[in-house]
C-alpha cells in the first residue's frame, strides 16, 4: 500500500519536477494537450528488456522461415503491417484479404487495421486487454508492438521462454500551456512464467514419469512411442487410418476424437467437431472436445492443454495417449 501511495505521489508530483530525460526535436512538435511517449534510456539497457526483444525477434523469424523474412528491429520492420500480416496467417493458418506491398501511409494502416482486427478477434474472447492500435503501431511505438506480440506467443503458446517480470519505464510528455511536461509510467511487460505460460488454462502440472523419461531416460522414449502407436492403429486401423506420427498426426484433434468413438463404440456426430480444421482455434475446439469425450469416459481431466498439443509438444500428447491405453489397452 506505502509503494503505491508513494508512486501516486511521484504521479502528481513528476508534473512540476525538471524532466531528466532528452527530449528529442521531434518530440516537441505537439499541438496542445497533445502526448507522445517514449522509453526512458536507462529502461532500454536493462538486460532483461534487451533479453525479451530477442527472443520475440527469434520467435518471428523462426516461425516465418518459409517466408523467407529476416526481422533486424521491431520498431522498423513490424510497423507497416506487412510481417504481422505474415506472422498472423501462419500462426492462424488462414489468409488474410488485404494487399501483399503496400507503399502509402494509409494503405499501411488499412492493412494495419484488417490484420489488427484478426487479432483481436482472436484475443477477445479470452479476455485480453488491448493495448495497442493502429496509430501506436505505424508510429514505431516499441511498447505497444511488445505488448502485440507477447499477446500473440501467449494465445498461440509459443514454444518458447520469455524472461519474467520484465518492465520499462516510460516517459510521457505533455503540451500544456505552450510548455513540455513530462510524467514517468512504469509499464510491465510480462509477468511469471506461469502466468505466461497458463494464465488461461489448467495449472502447471506436477512432474510426472514422462518428465523423468525425457530427462533422463530418452533411449526408451521409441519404446514407448511404438506401444503407444500400435495401441491406437489397433483401433484407428477399424476406420482405415493409421498413425506414424503421434505429435503430428493427433495435433488437429480429429484421430483423438474418432479415436475415443472407437475406444467407448458410439458414433460422434460430425457437426460437433471439424472434420477438416482449418486453423488454430479449430484444432483447439478438436482437442478439447476430446479431452471432454474423455472425462465423460470416466477418466480425469488430461494434465495437457490443448493448446500444447496442437502445438505439436511431444509430451503432452504421450500424457493424453498413455492416459487412453492405461483404460482402454484390453478394448478389443
Amino acid at each position: 500500500v506505502s509503494d503505491l501511495q508513494e508512486e501516486g505521489k511521484n504521479a502528481i508530483n513528476a508534473p512540476m519536477n525538471p524532466s531528466t530525460v532528452d527530449i528529442h526535436p521531434e518530440d516537441t512538435l505537439l499541438e496542445e494537450n497533445e502526448e507522445r511517449t517514449m522509453i526512458d534510456p536507462n529502461s532500454k539497457e536493462d538486460p532483461k528488456f534487451k533479453e525479451l526483444i530477442k527472443v520475440l525477434i527469434d520467435w518471428i523469424n523462426d516461425v516465418l522461415v518459409e517466408e523467407r523474412i529476416i526481422v533486424k528491429q521491431l520498431e522498423e520492420d513490424l510497423y507497416d503491417g506487412q510481417v504481422l500480416q505474415k506472422l498472423l496467417e501462419k500462426l492462424a493458418d488462414r489468409k488474410l484479404n488485404v494487399a501483399e506491398v503496400t507503399q502509402s501511409e494509409i494503405g499501411q494502416k488499412q492493412k494495419l487495421q484488417t490484420v489488427l482486427e484478426a487479432v483481436h478477434d482472436l484475443l477477445r474472447p479470452h479476455g485480453w486487454t488491448i493495448k495497442w492500435n493502429v496509430d501506436s503501431i505505424h508510429g514505431k511505438n516499441l511498447i505497444s508492438i511488445l505488448h502485440l506480440l507477447v499477446a500473440l506467443t501467449m494465445h498461440f503458446r509459443a514454444p518458447i521462454r520469455l524472461p519474467e517480470h520484465v518492465s520499462v519505464q516510460v516517459v510521457v510528455v505533455r503540451k500544456r500551456e505552450g510548455l513540455l511536461q513530462t510524467t514517468h509510467v512504469t509499464e510491465e511487460l510480462t509477468t511469471t512464467t506461469e502466468c505466461i505460460n497458463f494464465c488461461f488454462s489448467s495449472p502447471k502440472p506436477e512432474r510426472d514419469a514422462f518428465d523423468t523419461l525425457f530427462d533422463h531416460a530418452p533411449d526408451k522414449l521409441s519404446v514407448v512411442k511404438k506401444s503407444l502407436i500400435t495401441f491406437v492403429n489397433k483401433h484407428l486401423n477399424k476406420l482405415n487410418l493409421e498413425v506414424t506420427e503421434l505429435e503430428t498426426q493427433f495435433a488437429d484433434g480429429v484421430y483423438l476424437v474418432l479415436l475415443m468413438g472407437l475406444l467407448e463404440d458410439y458414433f460422434v456426430p460430425l457437426h460437433n467437431f471439424y472434420l477438416t480444421p482449418e486453423n488454430f482455434d479449430q484444432k483447439v475446439h478438436n482437442v478439447s472436445f476430446a479431452f471432454e469425450l474423455m472425462q465423460d469416459g470416466g477418466l480425469k481431466k488430461p494434465k495437457a492443454r490443448p493448446e500444447d498439443v496442437v502445438n505439436l509438444d511431444l509430451k503432452s500428447t504421450l500424457r493424453v495417449l498413455y492416459n487412453l491405453f492405461t483404460k482402454y489397452k484390453n478394448v478389443e
